[in-house]
């Protein structure tokens, strides 16, 4: 029997240990939740919510130490080098809708594929909504992931199947080393609903199951309806996240709520009050969201972060950091200046992508392969500079370069969105309005 891309494969399992490290150093903070809603006695299928390409998949994979076969859209298959090296990562082809009648009779054998894969234990992971989108939203799924589950079910009888709904919020789709929370929802158990559905025809279990798998989904992502109040609905959500978890503590008694997992709590739950507005008191609503409307569009204009504006002091905020930024300021000087290619070359194989969500996947690309080769020409020529003695700390200084000099502008860009937000009247007025609009008592 040939060569199964679920095989063990001793480079790739050692390899993995550095992209793994590397996706999380890609990342101020990753944070997994719900991990122990992994099922430990059966078959897995991860359906999570695709929005940042490449790095999805990376963030999934780095989830745990276990290998993962994934699925990738058919035409990045072509080059048959590219299409070698993608088979080596775990990564099969399947063709979209987009693509024709014709191609998607080819998924045929993917999911044949796929099964296997299930089959030898391995877990698979298909994105259901096909492609990625830069929302906190979510699209319609397709039929791939059910057709491969509803299969897989026919073929294991030994062990049961689930479906593992995976939620990803990214603090911002754009910036690299931004934030992201990663929430394991509730599985479904496959063979479990068909039978407890067995009054239904396959399509109707399928349909009712897409239903199930989309309210899991919503429940374990940052979910805004993808309407007209979208940008709205964002940009109250960080006017008011503050005081939104300053009241989870108080009402939840859970003081220790921090972080992520606070503003993912306090961005649900505005997008909930949102709604029970807009039901109750439209006229209130309508002037809350178009208020919301035109803080986006001023804050865009201004190049303003709603970093800034989900801080309530933003300047004082800042002020220990750039402290500290200064003190470090000629280390932080010299690391940048070494770390200059990796931000040139991201910079220019980022121009060749109009889509903004694959920035970040080719800026963490350029990370995992140039940065190390750089530093071994850096750590040659202080060898043969200096004595080791000098030469051997200089090294060590300069490993985490890239990131250092990341998050040396990182915090000069905020120190100038702060101030912006500081002098526009106008914005900070109308965030004011928006809180009190929000947080008045019917």
């Amino acid at each position: 029997m040939g060569h199964k891309i679920q095989d063990s494969n001793r480079l790739y399992s050692f390899l993995r240990y550095y992209v793994d490290a590397v996706v999380r150093l890609s990342y101020r903070h990753i944070n997994y939740v719900g991990l122990e809603n992994l099922p430990k006695d059966g078959a897995i299928i991860y359906a999570p919510n695709h929005t940042n390409a490449l790095m999805d998949a990376l963030v999934i994979l780095a989830m745990n130490h276990r290998a993962k076969v994934f699925v990738a859209r058919a035409d990045i298959f072509r080059n048959p080098l590219f299409a070698r090296i993608l088979s080596f990562l775990k990564i099969m082809p399947i063709m979209r809708q987009r693509d024709g009648l014709d191609e998607v009779r080819k998924n045929n054998d993917t999911i044949e594929r796929a099964v296997d894969v299930l089959h030898d234990g391995v877990p698979f992971c298909i994105f259901p909504e096909g492609t990625h989108q830069t929302k906190f939203s979510t699209m319609a799924l397709s039929k791939g992931v059910f057709r491969i589950a509803f299969q897989a079910q026919e073929m294991i009888s030994d062990m049961p199947l689930y479906i593992v709904p995976v939620g990803m919020r990214y603090g911002n789709f754009f910036r690299f080393r931004s934030t992201v929370r990663v929430q394991v929802g509730q599985p479904i158990n496959v063979g479990a609903f068909i039978a407890e559905h067995s009054d239904m025809t396959t399509a109707e279990q399928m349909n009712a199951m897409r239903d199930l798998l989309v309210e899991r989904m919503h429940e374990a992502i940052f979910y805004i309806p993808d309407d007209e109040f979208y940008d709205a609905t964002v940009e109250i959500a960080a006017a008011v996240v503050r005081r939104q978890v300053q009241a989870l503590r108080r009402e939840s008694s859970r003081p220790r709520l921090r972080g992520l997992n606070a503003y993912f709590e306090a961005n649900n739950r505005t997008v909930a009050r949102i709604a029970q507005i807009r039901e109750s008191d439209p006229g209130r609503a309508a002037q809350l969201l178009t208020l919301g409307n035109e803080a986006a569009a001023l804050r865009k204009e201004a190049g303003i972060s709603l970093s800034s504006v989900a801080v309530r002091f933003p300047v004082l905020s800042r002020i220990l950091k750039n402290l500290l930024l200064l003190v470090a300021l000629p280390y932080n000087l010299a690391v940048s200046l070494l770390a200059l290619p990796v931000a040139l070359v991201s910079r220019w194989l980022c121009s060749k992508f109009k889509d903004e969500a694959f920035h970040n996947s080719v800026r963490y690309l350029v990370h995992l392969v140039l940065w190390p080769l750089l530093l071994i020409i850096y750590s040659i020529v202080a060898y043969v500079a200096l004595p080791w003695q000098w030469a051997l700390p200089i090294t060590l200084a300069l490993v985490p370069a890239p990131i250092i000099a990341h998050e040396t502008w990182r915090l000069l860009r905020l120190v100038i969105s702060d101030s912006r937000l500081m002098r526009h009247r106008e914005l900070r007025h109308r965030y004011r309005v928006i809180r009190h609009l929000f947080f008045e008592k019917p």
